[in-house]
């Protein structure tokens, strides 16, 4: 199962991200193999419509699970739709590898 992480920044040590369609990066981690890789979110900075593009790239993607601080109504949708898990988790001071940890214990 692969599941994403939004993170401010392109590795394990960055500050996990509370916003989900305008996160920096998106943290893919599939559990099966253990791989954990980083996706730059190229919609971060749009004008309008970044949680609905940023939600379609975790379909594209193929993740079953998204974890975040907040999910917009249009990215929810999309997101349910396909039946994707969204978990939110508070607190301004989670690194991706912390939230990393969780998952794997």
């Amino acid at each position: 199962m692969k599941t994403i992480i939004t993170s401010t920044g392109e590795g394990a040590n960055s500050l996990f991200d509370l916003r989900f369609g305008r996160a920096a990066w998106f943290c893919v981690y599939d559990d099966e193999s253990g791989e954990v890789s980083f996706v730059e979110n190229e919609h971060m900075n749009a004008a309008g419509g970044a949680g609905t593009k940023a939600a379609e790239k975790a379909i594209e993607l193929g993740v079953s699970k998204v974890i975040s601080g907040d999910f917009g109504p249009k990215a929810k949708d999309v997101l349910e739709k396909f039946n994707v898990q969204m978990v939110i988790i508070q607190g301004d001071n989670n690194t991706v590898q912390n939230v990393l940890d969780n998952l794997k214990s």
